[in-house]
């Protein structure tokens, strides 16, 4: 008896998750952010893309030279919309867009989401920022040549 009532009172006290659970609407939230992400790439739509991100994004890529030097290629928010509305990614024929968004984990108000391009791979980081979910941070990889679509 004794050890029935320890056990239940130490499952009461333990931590549920219930206040950290995804919920559907978590995931609605940040699929939306990413198809922002990647569709207003595609559209050249800066407004999509500015729905997307937190204004402090950093997006980020490693490089690697023919002779193992390792650089770090930086953009922020106020880059990539402005790649956006430029039209950088209506360079890529409808037929050959991809973005195919899948979320890997989501924690309370933090998530990780991938986001597979024609040409790349982005790792989204996102965040519940005043109760919408915002790309913070993606680490991205380019697709080797013999990968992508042929144009």
């Amino acid at each position: 008896m004794k050890k029935t009532v320890l056990a239940a009172a130490l499952l009461a006290l333990a931590p549920t998750g219930a206040a950290l659970a995804q919920t559907a609407a978590d995931s609605a939230g940040i699929r939306t952010a990413a198809l922002n992400y990647i569709e207003g790439w595609y559209e050249g739509n800066a407004d999509r893309m500015t729905a997307a991100l937190h204004p402090q994004l950093a997006k980020r890529i490693v490089r690697t030279s023919p002779t193992g030097q390792s650089t770090l290629g930086d953009m922020g928010a106020e880059t990539l919309i402005g790649y956006t509305r430029g039209g950088g990614g209506r360079r890529t024929p409808q037929n050959l867009q991809r973005k195919d968004v899948r979320i890997l984990d989501i924690f309370g108000g933090a998530a990780v989401a991938r986001v597979d391009a024609s040409d790349w791979v982005d790792y989204l980081q996102l965040g519940r920022w005043n109760g919408e979910w915002k790309i913070i941070n993606v680490l991205w990889e380019e697709r080797p040549r013999a990968a992508r679509p042929p144009s």
